[in-house]
């Protein structure tokens, strides 16, 4: 065989086996949701949000009012340090110690309380969203369906069509 016979052959070749992969390429039915999106924007998300924020704003408040007070008497405490006696000014440093310790420990068990209920609401928020998904891959004949990647297409891109049906409540 002389070598263009050879190419020929060759090009021939990797045509019919490159055919069936585009064949199947084509068949293949792929999607991607912005999961970022539906944690930010669905209504479940931002009406959450607000029940969190009122739920937590007269804790806020309360740390926010004592982080005052121990500020306000740290000061005072400062200020009056010149004319206090040893024993008075051991006695306030401890009472503002303590103070401090308290509003410490009650940030601690804010910051933690807030954590879990925000945990607790992304995972609901997830869990719905992933059987919404699950339910639009298995309508719409998808293959596959990705929540993360480098790079989407609009065109692949249901974002929109699970927010719908997440804030639809179905």
């Amino acid at each position: 065989m002389n070598r263009f016979a050879k190419a020929l052959a060759a090009v021939a070749i990797t045509v019919s086996l490159a055919a069936p992969v585009a064949a199947n390429a084509q068949a293949t039915k792929i999607g991607f949701v912005n999961t970022e999106r539906i944690l930010r924007d669905s209504k479940f998300a931002v009406e959450s949000q607000k029940k969190l924020e009122k739920d937590f704003a007269k804790r806020q408040k309360d740390l926010e009012d004592t982080a005052a007070k121990v500020r306000a008497e740290a000061a005072k405490l400062d200020k009056d340090s010149i004319t206090l006696s040893e024993a008075e000014k051991t006695k306030r440093q401890r009472d503002l110690s303590e103070m401090d310790r308290d509003f410490q420990r009650k940030r601690r068990e804010f910051d933690e309380d807030l954590a879990q209920r925000k945990s607790q609401v992304v995972g609901e928020l997830v869990e719905r969203a992933n059987r919404i998904i699950r339910s639009i891959a298995e309508k719409e004949g998808y293959d596959i369906i990705f929540q993360e990647a480098v790079y989407a297409n609009k065109r692949i891109d249901i974002t929109d069509q699970v927010l719908t049906a997440l804030d639809s409540g179905k």
